[in-house]
């Protein structure tokens, strides 16, 4: 589990293909890694990945076809960022978050808005239902707050230190991002299914 709070922004140093799979080297750079051991999680850009091999500030990871047939910017080197997994003593100043991205949106709209950023996303519409105003989304693993959703669009006030400390600086209209939803909102949909369903058993 992770928070959405992003500790570190590295890079995909390589990305090596590995039959349909991918093998990754990933530049930590800032992030401290003094205390991650091989068969960690560290999500990269909201992907919750295993390390496999580690040195000082750099980690490898392998990424499944199936991860990579639903993320995106895990084929190629690029800045990305990372958050080690979430301890039970840790504060949670996110939100849970997986790791397991549930669909990737497209950038609509990216600019400033007064000293902070609108940032305008389109969602797949399989997930939009999902996404509710005041509610959290992860975007490329930031934790972020949902401020207006209109069909399958939904907007973002991104602050000046957000910016700063990740990737999403970088981003430009047409850019693809990794979008995980709120889990509450999946269990809350879950148990109404579930109601429905029992429901109909005992009539």
């Amino acid at each position: 589990m992770f928070t959405g709070i992003i500790q570190s922004v590295g890079a995909i140093q390589q990305a090596t293909p590995a039959g349909n799979d991918m093998h990754l080297t990933i530049n930590t750079q800032q992030l401290d890694m003094t205390d991650v051991q091989l068969g960690d999680s560290i999500a990269v850009n909201g992907v919750c990945l295993t390390v496999v091999k580690l040195a000082t500030s750099q980690f490898e990871a392998h990424v499944s076809k199936e991860t990579l047939s639903v993320t995106e910017g895990l084929q190629h080197a690029h800045p990305v960022n990372l958050e080690k997994a979430l301890r039970l003593s840790d504060r949670l100043g996110g939100h849970l978050v997986s790791g397991h991205v549930d669909g990737v949106g497209e950038v609509v709209k990216f600019e400033p808005l007064g000293e902070c950023w609108q940032l305008n996303i389109r969602a797949p519409h399989a997930i939009s239902k999902y996404i509710a105003i005041k509610g959290s989304i992860c975007v490329d693993g930031v934790s972020l707050t949902v401020n207006k959703v209109t069909g399958d669009e939904f907007s973002i006030n991104l602050i000046p230190h957000t910016l700063e400390n990740t990737t999403l600086k970088l981003l430009t209209a047409g850019n693809r991002v990794n979008l995980e939803v709120d889990q509450i909102a999946r269990y809350v949909e879950r148990m109404t299914q579930w109601e429905s369903e029992t429901k109909g058993q005992n009539q």
